[in-house]
């Protein structure tokens, strides 16, 4: 067993007191992924190359030319590629497909000292809020495990939740990132549209996925952002914005003004013990000075169907590419070019990512573009405009993570809908491409933990994550 560290900072502190290297933690993780395997958190352990990894790291830190992220062993979700490792985005029709480029974010990560230990579950092209959608089996939630983990990247927050490993990559497309690491208890960062290269991640909506991290301290979310964060040649839509040093910026925050949509407390939607964890925090940040107001969203019930709507369109776009014939699955009961791309495609696809491919070819279709697409897309215009100027006259808005805890597995099965409205307060800030961070505020009457969510301005992470150190400690 692995002490369970809170902070790389912890860490390196063990490591230079002869406490701990980064080869015997390792072993330690690798021994709480065999013992926590049914948790289903991992596609594959990089055993033999996680342990070659740290030795490396070791000697460079006794040598003392170690990177920023020495001592820290993190895992990825299974749609970021590393070159010579398999990725499937959990997903049949990927199955046997070995990436030969590394994603623009593994890189930068080995190059500060990070070890990768392994990629982790997922579900199906990102497409899910549960994780049940994977071709591979549901993720199981540490804290109760008749409950999901949340998803789509339920594996990565599982793995760190059960200390598998100290930190984890996840994709945010429409609260992926942020509402597994609140039914998990954990720190869960999307920042801002741009400011982490997507080159070398498989795409599900490319307008609004974003790469994001599974912490368990601010300090280490802001390092790794840190790292990640800047402009990269190869993905156009990566933000030229400089990349300020956030985890030595972190700095005790003044009082701010923070909204709170009124409807998080009047929908009957809203758990009740949710509802009465938001009631708690902003009595407790209005003692503390902060002015906390109710506002009014407008575009509230339209936030869920104008995602959907635009998602799918995207992923219908995007997955056009896996017909059987370039890479990955292909039918061994296919005769000719049509039925290779047919009986491929259905028999690649899991329910979930065939739902959301047909229903995205429909809204493009000649006849309905004009009455779904396009009236989507002015409409997340008029939600980016109500945003920002709610933004420019508060420094944060506060909300649920999601309206409920991990629910049961199961359930998701019987209802697509019911999965599809627990995005309802994470998929603002993905329409928008504001930063979000959800944050633990402990458990519920069940022992299943809680998490709130701070959305702030553009490129605002520093304030965000400033204001997050500040609030946890509450």
């Amino acid at each position: 067993m692995v002490k369970s560290y809170t902070s790389l900072d912890e860490i390196k502190g063990d490591i230079t007191n002869g406490v701990i290297t980064v080869e015997k933690l390792v072993k330690g993780y690798l021994a709480n992924i065999e013992a926590g395997k049914h948790l289903n958190a991992f596609n594959e352990v990089f055993e033999q190359e996680a342990l070659i990894c740290a030795q490396q790291v070791d000697k460079r830190i006794e040598e003392g030319t170690a990177g920023k992220l020495a001592g820290l062993v993190i895992a990825i979700k299974d749609n970021i590629c590393y070159k010579g490792h398999k990725v499937s985005a959990s997903s049949k029709i990927l199955e046997g497909f070995t990436s030969i480029y590394s994603s623009t974010v593994v890189e930068r990560l080995l190059a500060e000292d990070a070890v990768i230990i392994g990629r982790c579950n997922c579900d199906e092209f990102a497409m899910g809020g549960s994780n049940e959608n994977s071709y591979y089996g549901p993720v199981k939630n540490f804290a109760d495990e008749t409950k999901v983990s949340g998803g789509s990247s339920g594996g990565s927050a599982v793995a760190v939740q059960a200390g598998m490993c100290h930190a984890a990559l996840g994709t945010d497309t429409g609260g992926s990132v942020r509402q597994p690491a609140s039914f998990c208890g954990l720190i869960g960062l999307k920042p801002t549209y741009g400011r982490i290269s997507r080159h070398g991640i498989i795409a599900y909506a490319s307008s609004f996925d974003q790469v994001g991290t599974i912490t368990r301290s601010i300090e280490d979310t802001a390092l790794l952002l840190e790292v990640m964060a800047g402009a990269d040649e190869f993905d156009s839509t990566a933000s030229s914005e400089p990349v300020p040093p956030y985890a030595k910026n972190l700095a005790p925050t003044s009082r701010k003004k923070i909204a709170y949509l009124q409807e998080s407390l009047s929908s009957n939607g809203v758990d009740r013990e949710i509802k009465a964890t938001l009631i708690k925090y902003i009595e407790k940040l209005r003692e503390a000075g902060h002015v906390v107001r109710p506002i009014a969203f407008n575009f509230l019930d339209y936030l869920v169907p104008t995602y959907y709507v635009l998602a799918m369109a995207e992923a219908s776009s995007n997955l056009s590419r896996y017909d059987g014939v370039h890479a990955g699955y292909r039918s061994p009961l296919s005769t000719d070019l049509h039925s290779t791309y047919k009986r491929s495609r259905s028999e690649g696809f899991g329910k979930e990512v065939k739902r959301r491919i047909m229903l995205g070819t429909f809204v493009l279709s000649a006849g309905y573009y004009d009455a779904y697409y396009a009236k989507a897309q002015k409409v997340r215009r008029l939600i980016r405009e109500q945003t920002d100027a709610i933004l420019k006259e508060y420094d944060f808005i506060i909300v649920p993570t999601a309206p409920e805890p991990a629910f049961e597995i199961g359930v998701a099965e019987k209802d697509p809908i019911l999965t599809y409205l627990h995005d309802i307060f994470t998929v603002q800030a993905s329409l928008t491409g504001t930063p979000a961070i959800s944050l633990p505020v402990g458990n519920n009457s069940k022992g299943l933990p809680l998490g709130l969510q701070f959305i702030s301005k553009h490129f605002d992470e520093q304030e965000l994550l400033n204001f997050s150190k500040y609030f946890l400690k509450l």
